[in-house]
């Protein structure tokens, strides 16, 4: 599976969760990004998305990290 990074836009990210989906929402919207349905999440990079939620630089290399772990 292609491990994802914070500069792929949020969709890109739950188009690659596949059948974890759900959980993959769940990381995010649990760190804030309840928008994950939000049709900017199609333009917006995770990265983006997270400061736009005051999400810090560690923080989104933890959700990162967290995402990849799940989707192994």
């Amino acid at each position: 599976m292609k491990k994802i990074n914070q500069n792929m836009t949020i969709g890109e990210v739950l188009d690659l969760a596949g059948d974890k989906i759900n959980d993959v929402a769940e990381v995010l919207m649990s760190s804030g990004m309840g928008c994950v349905g939000c049709p900017m999440a199609q333009m917006e990079s995770l990265r983006q998305g997270c400061m736009a939620h005051g999400i810090d630089e560690k923080e989104i290399e933890k959700i990162v990290d967290e995402i990849n772990e799940m989707l192994k």
